[in-house]
């Protein structure tokens, strides 16, 4: 292990070599590894001496100029915190008083360690006290109030039906592994998962002062109960068909598909509706009333206890933060280390009260000059993307008109919310990190019910202005890039066009297309999960899916594992029509600032390169394997390969052959957009 001392000072020359970086106006010439073919590899072309010269660090699992720059927000956010904590004076409430007295109380790591499981000792002693199915059902109202979704949640959103309607959604959850999969599939490496999963398990329940033989008894009583959950859940590739998940009832409707809970005690207990609501999973809101009525209360116990710690384990001491680590992070993650504590308690001060973190990172890192440009090219790749649906000979009139009043609707947010989420009503104090924890959570968890039943507040958001990264909500249709991304390498204000659309411009299109993805074209110009397309249009669109899907099934990370095509298709789609907008907008925008020639690469060859660099992540094996499996995002080297090898333009800026491995035959090629 290497001492904390190191890591911070091998940080901090990361972050000056980065903000060195950060200066260049142009594409990185000196990360390019200049003895590859561009039209052989262009994710080793455009990043391969980059990540040559940058190994991933120990605490993360995957690393690029990219991530290096999300990694520098929160070096940012550390300094902001600093100040805020010298001072202990701030008045009660206070944006200032609540960020600092939380990051010092998360940075008493001695005190921490001290308490040992002492903070959720109350906690487990009630669960441990439960004696009958009510004490069961009190017990899981407790834990949902401070976030601990198990064994189902239930959260706010927009009505797929009536957009401007907020709703309750109760959706399945109360699983351990990342996936139903990692209960079900007969492979090697969901077996090997199982297995390390129980051995975690075991060890955490040693941890709790369980004996050996007991704590080895209630990690086989939690997987037989998240097995049976499993059974009844849907999985990642029909969880991407939002009518799969799609299923209104009335309040009356959901206590006939589980009469063994008692929903009219939850809602009043947390104060919501009882109107219409969402169910997402059916078929798991039945086995989880059998569970209700089946299932021994000491096996409750035991399940509750588990999620209680697994949810805790990272915040109480270090035996506990070491075994959590030891599975989520080194096992699934591939990781050597945990990040250090300093960053750790920034990310939690960000978890917790967001905005309030965001608004003093905003007023530091943020000028009103980045959010105009960030604005205007948002403009330019809607215009750009106008011209793209206008131009499309394989769609009728009719659904180009309603293709054209959505793209019109969209409404993008750049930067910040225009009105920042009061915090003043919750006590933080610097005496007791967990009881902060608990607090922080329990505000979120109520400032999310207090949605339901109301008009949608389009207002709001559902990212931190710190974070480095972008959304697009179909139920809004808006499209969202927080302050955190909008850094170098993603968008430089000093940077050239060819940077900025290279970079940041894909991923404004690539946002704007997920709202005509598969997913995203079920829903209309309202936001209201509709059909507007013709039958024949229809059919037309989802074949052009189903090139990209069977481009994606062809992309290993490792013999015998590929990427699932069905799981992937949205980003895919959103990155293919993502880089082709970027560059049609680009192109306008040479004709009024054409950019210089650098070291040899014209304009054109500088926009791809870009979107090599900023996407040309690195990505240990073990986080290759879990984002094939459950995550929607290719891994950064087809994000990078496979919409450019779909696109004209691309050959034509390289003079690419036809036959180059860059290039796919033209009868193979894909265009949705």
């Amino acid at each position: 292990m290497r001492s904390l001392r190191l890591v911070l000072l091998m940080t901090l020359v990361s972050v000056l070599a980065f903000s060195e970086d950060a200066t260049q106006r142009g594409i990185q010439t000196g990360d390019l590894n200049r003895s590859v073919n561009a039209c052989f590899d262009f994710y080793e072309y455009a990043n391969g001496a980059w990540r040559a010269h940058n190994p991933i660090p120990a605490s993360m699992d995957r690393w690029s100029r990219r991530w290096q720059a999300g990694e520098n927000n929160k070096e940012q956010l550390r300094t902001i915190l600093d100040d805020i904590t010298k001072k202990t004076d701030w008045p009660a409430g206070s944006v200032e008083q609540l960020v600092g007295d939380h990051y010092a109380s998360c940075m008493n790591e001695s005190r921490i360690n001290q308490l040992g499981i002492k903070p959720v000792e109350p906690l487990l002693n009630q669960i441990e006290g439960m004696k009958n199915a009510s004490d069961v059902q009190r017990m899981i109202r407790q834990l949902h109030k401070i976030g601990i979704f198990a064994p189902f949640g239930l959260y706010g959103q927009s009505d797929n039906h009536n957009p401007n309607q907020v709703i309750a959604y109760v959706s399945a959850g109360g699983l351990g592994l990342p996936d139903r999969d990692y209960y079900l599939k007969t492979e090697q490496r969901f077996q090997e998962a199982r297995d390390r999963y129980r051995k975690h398990v075991e060890q955490m329940f040693s941890l709790a002062g369980l004996s050996t033989a007991q704590a080895k008894a209630a990690s086989d009583t939690v997987f037989a109960f998240e097995r049976q959950l499993a059974q009844a859940s849907l999985d990642n590739v029909e969880l991407r068909n939002p009518q799969a998940t799609d299923h209104k009832t009335s309040f009356d409707g959901l206590k006939k598909m589980a009469p063994g809970f008692d929903w009219d005690l939850y809602f009043a207990e947390a104060r919501l509706p009882k109107g219409d609501l969402n169910v997402d999973q059916p078929r798991f809101i039945a086995e989880l009333e059998r569970r209700f009525t089946k299932t021994p209360i000491p096996d409750w116990r035991i399940y509750l206890k588990w999620h209680l710690l697994a949810e805790s384990a990272p915040w109480l001491s270090q035996p506990f933060v070491n075994e959590s680590f030891s599975f989520n992070g080194k096992y699934l993650q591939g990781l050597s280390e945990n990040k250090p504590r300093w960053k750790r308690c920034v990310e939690n001060t960000d978890a917790l009260l967001g905005e309030a973190l965001g608004k003093k990172y905003v007023d530091r890192f943020f000028p009103p000059a980045a959010k105009a440009r960030a604005l205007e090219m948002v403009q330019n790749l809607l215009a750009a993307m106008k011209d793209t649906i206008n131009q499309l000979t394989w769609m009728s009139p009719t659904t180009k008109q309603k293709a054209l009043e959505k793209l019109a609707t969209i409404y993008p947010k750049i930067g910040y919310p225009d009105k920042w989420k009061d915090y003043s009503t919750l006590k933080i104090t610097r005496a007791s990190f967990w009881d902060n924890y608990l607090q922080g959570a329990k505000f979120n968890i109520d400032d999310d019910h207090a949605q339901i039943g109301k008009p949608v507040d389009r207002g709001r958001w559902g990212i931190t202005p710190p974070t480095s990264d972008a959304y697009y909500n179909p139920l809004l249709n808006e499209i969202v890039f927080p302050a955190g991304i909008l850094q170098p390498p993603a968008f430089n204000m000093k940077g050239t066009d060819a940077i900025n659309y290279g970079a940041i411009g894909v991923v404004i299109g690539h946002e704007i297309s997920h709202g005509f993805d598969d997913q995203g074209a079920k829903y209309d110009a309202q936001g209201c999960l509709n059909n507007w397309w013709t039958a024949a249009d229809l059919m037309n669109f989802q074949k052009r899916g189903e090139c990209v899907i069977a481009q994606f099934e062809n992309y290993y990370i490792e013999p015998k594992i590929h990427h699932n095509g069905k799981l992937v298709l949205g980003e895919a789609i959103g990155d293919l029509a993502g880089a082709k907008i970027a560059f049609r907008a680009f192109q306008k925008a040479q004709q009024k600032h054409p950019g210089p020639a650098i070291e040899g690469f014209s304009s054109k060859q500088q926009f791809f390169i870009a979107w090599g660099q900023f996407r040309g992540d690195a990505t240990r094996p073990e986080t290759q394997r879990l984002m094939v499996q459950g995550d929607p995002h290719p891994i950064a080297k087809y994000r990078v390969i496979g919409p450019l090898s779909n696109l004209p333009e691309f050959q034509e800026a390289f003079g690419c052959q036809n036959n180059s491995p860059m290039i796919r035959p033209s009868e193979q090629r894909c265009e949705v957009w």
